[in-house]
């Protein structure tokens, strides 16, 4: 019986190297599957998924008109399992899409993304998926600038100092990212 799944972590999770190895892993057995990504996130190319440690692969972008269940609904053969990557900018009528994938289509749907934003605020696309997924997973890292659990993302400026104010999105790696602790993200140590 297909599920919905959200595995979230913060920023330098290894989230995106996950998508990658899961489809390898379908892929490598005949599986087909069916990869997307928000057409916002324009680090790289629009339509891919990049991971930092270099591999990249073309995924189907997703924009605000996009209907994910139609696109799955007409792929021929049937893929095994749906990857979103960067669901957190998805919006509510996209999450309820992919939950129409899993019940309508019993094909199980991976999502992954931050839970939270640099002002520890819900994307809407994170809130809904946690409002509707199956099975939730933490990805887990470590913080920049300590020993302690990353739970946080903080936004730097180009001289690397904090920014608390601002966009909730505004796309970004480590340049403009770190993963942090609680606590360094109330008080984080100068970067630069």
């Amino acid at each position: 019986m297909a599920q919905l799944f959200f595995k979230h972590g913060a920023m330098n999770s290894g989230k995106s190297i996950e998508i990658l190895k899961v489809a390898h892993n379908y892929e490598e057995q005949n599986k087909p599957v069916v990869i997307f990504t928000p057409g916002i996130d324009t680090r790289d190319e629009v339509g891919h998924v990049s991971s930092r440690i270099g591999l990249k692969r073309k995924a189907n972008a997703i924009f605000d008109d996009t209907d994910l269940f139609e696109l799955v609904k007409e792929i021929d053969p049937k893929p095994y399992c749906v990857l979103i990557d960067e669901v957190q900018f998805l919006k509510k009528e996209h999450v309820l899409q992919l939950t129409q994938i899993v019940d309508e289509l019993d094909i199980p749907v991976m999502g992954f993304g931050l839970k939270n934003d640099f002002q520890n605020e819900m994307f809407e696309g994170s809130k809904y998926m946690l409002i509707y997924a199956d099975k939730i997973e933490e990805m887990k890292t470590i913080c920049w600038f300590c020993h302690r659990k990353a739970i946080m993302n903080l936004r730097v400026d180009e001289n690397g100092h904090p920014v608390y104010t601002g966009e909730q999105i505004q796309i970004g790696g480590n340049d403009s990212y770190y993963p942090v602790c609680r606590k360094c993200h109330a008080n984080p140590p100068l970067t630069h």
